[in-house]
């Protein structure tokens, strides 16, 4: 069967090429990797604004894949003009998958049932993606045997789609952010359309209306490009209540630094991470019980922590040799290094000569290094998340015992026993599941309320501190008094029993999203 759409003046003339099938077959690969970014993109920016990436990215493949599927049914009542139809669903695609990013973005702060704009929109996305393929394989019905359409046109999909997944983490996100990665592929939508358009003689009649529509499409996304900035400072003046003074979105997270009359904060994912304010009750708190369980100490390994913050209390004792930050990502540590108003706050702790700066995944870091080390500092970002999650788990601590030397301590920031009792309380049996000691503890923040921590030991009792050894001079919080307080629960943070946190249940990912779940968005 010869498809309408194929051009007349190439029938039985095989001295002209009929370069429709070859353009046809480009195009499955660029519409195969705008898809998957779409996909991506909407997967990512569930994962910043509503946490949980595991949950997040399940749901939003799920739900895509099931709308490609409505999509690719709903193919076979499109008829007519097919091209006519394909340079629609371009134009379609573009503008609903490129403006998906700055819309979800704005949306969140405007609309209460954001899930449920969320998936309508990757609903869409997928619908108009499922309908590209069986269109596209129809049009090129007649110019291939069955077998080599299916093989062509499904060979160039898989290979857009690998590229999608190699660029997007590598390249799109760090250099160009969601927004403008999302925008730029609803503009190569547009083009594929445009080629498509402009290159064959059927669409002709009807290049005058798409032409317009088109124009004002692709000025559309200019637009957004150009201003994807301002859209950001936009939604950030929405989403945090000071002033922006720093934002950008690395290949691992969106850093975001606020500031008013009386302090800077810094948001990790839209999480506050600390207040200049107070940020020193909480570092204080983080590092001197544990120097003070091993005064001797002299190699420290800092795990997290990239504000150089847990390190400026650590350089408060000289007799420490050497302390190893790992920190997976460079976006942070560099900006701890560089800007001078934080250098100011971590008292150029990240510059030290006793400093050394590793960006790398603490999880493989700590399976491969062979050193020892007398403290080992715990300081990630609560268990939000699966990829988290595994940072807080038996097969992580057991690692972490490795690495310790003879009387070695260990310190892990542990959420708040207030409001995430059974998290905290998981996370100090996880660590006694595998043979360490604990000795909890608990100190008040101001911009966080009660903060939890753990202190764990293999081969040495732990026991509250009331007197200090080697207390440095000139703390703000930490003395005699407060270390002997620190230990002491009340009813409301009491211990009580919790499952182990293994990497095959992640017990702590649900606990923390049930306890911090009504505090959310």
């Amino acid at each position: 069967m010869v498809s309408e759409e194929q051009p007349r003046s190439t029938r039985g003339n095989a001295s002209r090429p009929d370069l429709l099938p070859v353009l046809l077959l480009v195009s499955v690969f660029v519409i195969a990797t705008c898809g998957l970014i779409y996909e991506l993109i909407a997967g990512t920016l569930a994962s910043y604004l509503l946490g949980d990436s595991v949950t997040q990215f399940s749901t939003i493949i799920g739900t895509y894949l099931f709308a490609m599927g409505i999509g690719s049914w709903l193919s076979k009542y499109l008829d007519g003009a097919l091209l006519k139809w394909f340079i629609r669903i371009e134009i379609l695609v573009g503008l609903v998958g490129g403006w998906s990013a700055p819309l979800l973005f704005v949306l969140f702060e405007y609309v209460q049932s954001f899930r449920v704009v969320l998936y309508a929109l990757v609903g869409l996305t997928g619908v108009l993606v499922g309908l590209e393929i069986p269109l596209l394989m129809r049009i090129l019905e007649g110019r291939y045997a069955f077998k080599d359409l299916v093989s062509r046109v499904f060979t160039f999909d898989y290979i857009g789609a690998l590229l999608a997944s190699l660029i997007f983490p590598l390249v799109l996100v760090p250099q160009l952010g969601l927004v403008r990665t999302s925008l730029f592929f609803g503009l190569l939508n547009l083009a594929v359309a445009a080629v498509v358009l402009y290159r064959f003689q059927e669409t002709r009649p009807y290049r005058r209306s798409f032409t317009l529509t088109m124009i004002v499409a692709s000025g559309l996304m200019l637009v957004g490009f150009v201003g994807a900035d301002r859209i950001m400072t936009y939604t950030e003046s929405l989403a945090f209540q000071d002033k922006v003074i720093y934002s950008k979105t690395t290949q691992y997270q969106r850093i975001v630094l606020t500031r008013n009359a009386r302090e800077w904060r810094l948001f990790l994912n839209g999480n506050l991470q600390f207040s200049s304010a107070d940020e020193y009750r909480y570092h204080e708190a983080l590092i001197h019980p544990a120097m003070q369980q091993n005064p001797s100490a002299r190699r420290v390994l800092v795990l997290g922590g990239g504000d150089g913050l847990a390190v400026r209390e650590l350089l408060k004792y000289p007799q420490l040799d050497a302390i190893r930050l790992v920190d997976l990502d460079p976006g942070m540590t560099q900006l701890f290094q560089q800007n001078e108003m934080l250098l100011a706050l971590n008292q150029r702790s990240l510059l030290s000569p006793k400093v050394q700066v590793l960006n790398a995944d603490a999880f493989l870091f700590v399976r491969q290094d062979t050193s020892r080390y007398d403290l080992i500092v715990v300081d990630f970002p609560d268990p939000a998340n699966y990829s988290i999650g595994k940072l807080y788990s038996t097969a992580f601590y057991s690692e972490l015992d490795k690495l310790l030397s003879a009387n070695g301590v260990v310190v892990v920031q542990s959420t708040s026993p207030y409001v995430a009792r059974r998290s905290f309380w998981c996370i100090a049996h996880t660590l006694g599941a595998v043979g360490f000691r604990t000795l909890p503890y608990h100190a008040y923040v101001p911009s966080f309320g009660e903060w939890g921590y753990v202190l764990a030991a293999r081969n040495r009792p732990l026991s509250p501190v009331h007197r200090a050894v080697r207390l440095p001079a000139g703390l703000r919080y930490i003395n005699v008094r407060t270390l002997a307080d620190l230990t002491h629960f009340p009813t409301d943070m009491a211990e009580l029993p919790t499952d182990i946190n293994r990497l095959n249940n992640q017990a702590l990912v649900r606990y923390f999203d049930d306890d911090w779940g009504p505090y959310s968005h």
